[in-house]
């Protein structure tokens, strides 16, 4: 009996050994361990620049809802706003302003438009995005829905308030 309980004590001492080096044995770092270490690092809010427009500037100038259309803010932060588009209940596109000034290749983009909306130089994006470049502010429509068409992304870009928006400051 008195083997028996030794037996117990050992095994029971052995496992806490085992536990104690290896819960204190150092961590090899896993793949995303250097990855993380350098997003920490990184100073919060260093893409959008410290000049950029706060969003809430931008909300007065989206067009107004009507036409069976509703609109539905959907994103607000420094330098951009967001509105969704919709009718019947259905998403049928995206509206927003950007400021480029934390994304200068943006504006860039415009500089070889042949296309105006509104007076300003116009940019499709592929099948689905029109885009408009006033003063450092990109105004963008974006298709969610196959009814809502590039004229009529050309359409919801022209009710902006652009002239609003040329002299924000």
């Amino acid at each position: 009996m008195i083997l028996h309980r030794g037996r117990r004590v050992v095994a029971a001492l052995l496992l806490s050994v085992v536990l104690l080096t290896t819960a204190c044995s150092p961590k090899t770092p896993g793949r995303f361990d250097q990855a993380q270490k350098e997003s920490t690092q990184q100073k919060r809010g260093q893409a959008v620049a410290k000049n950029a427009t706060q969003g809430s500037e931008f909300n007065k100038l989206f067009p107004s809802a009507g036409d069976g259309y509703q609109r539905v803010f959907t994103q607000e932060k420094k330098g951009f706003a967001e509105a969704k588009l919709k009718k019947g209940g259905k998403d049928v596109a995206l509206l927003s302003i950007s400021d480029t000034t934390s994304t200068p290749s943006t504006a860039a983009k415009f500089s070889k438009s042949t296309k105006k909306i509104g007076g300003y130089p116009a940019v499709e994006v592929g099948k689905t995005q029109t885009a408009i470049l006033v003063g450092k502010y990109q105004v963008k429509a974006l298709s969610r829905d196959s009814s809502f068409t590039a004229s009529d992304r050309a359409d919801w870009l022209e009710k902006f308030n652009l002239n609003g928006l040329a002299n924000l400051k």
